[in-house]
């Protein structure tokens, strides 16, 4: 079994957009072209975002911030990734989703990879998301403390 975690991503144009926000993928294929698969190393994380609407408009926004899991570990199951991964965010509803986007964008406006913020803080973003409050901003001090925690701590 490979370590590797799996995401598929379809695009039908005015229809579905499943894409990564961000993250390091360590491979891609092609399947047609509509559809990719990529793949994440155990302990990478990224965002999925998925949107699709009907004749009517937007049926669905959502995003989720993902972290690959080792073959084996428990890992919660997600529509398109194969085995699963450990959730650190879900948002689901254009407002809550527009709101995750901003807070990416205001990370990556400090020159910092989103995917390299520590696991917590996007869990500190679902809980404040949840109960309807603005998360911390994410600093360049914090990251540097979460650096230093990995560094120490592996």
């Amino acid at each position: 079994m490979s370590d590797l975690t799996r995401v598929q991503l379809l695009w039908l144009q005015g229809r579905i957009e499943n894409r990564i926000r961000f993250g390091h993928t360590v491979r891609e294929v092609r399947l047609d072209p509509y559809r990719r698969e990529v793949s994440f190393a155990p302990g990478s994380v990224f965002a999925f975002v998925r949107w699709s609407s009907n004749d009517y408009g937007t049926v669905l926004s959502r995003i989720d911030i993902l972290q690959a899991v080792r073959a084996g570990e428990a890992c919660a199951t997600v529509a398109f990734v194969s085995p699963g991964a450990a959730i650190l965010l879900q948002s689901f509803g254009w407002p809550k989703v527009e709101r995750v986007l901003q807070h990416i964008d205001a990370i990556e406006a400090l020159g910092i990879d989103p995917a390299d913020v520590a696991p917590d803080h996007w869990r500190h973003v679902q809980n404040r998301l949840a109960a309807n409050e603005p998360p911390r901003r994410y600093t360049r001090l914090r990251h540097r403390a979460w650096l230093h925690r990995r560094r120490v701590m592996p």
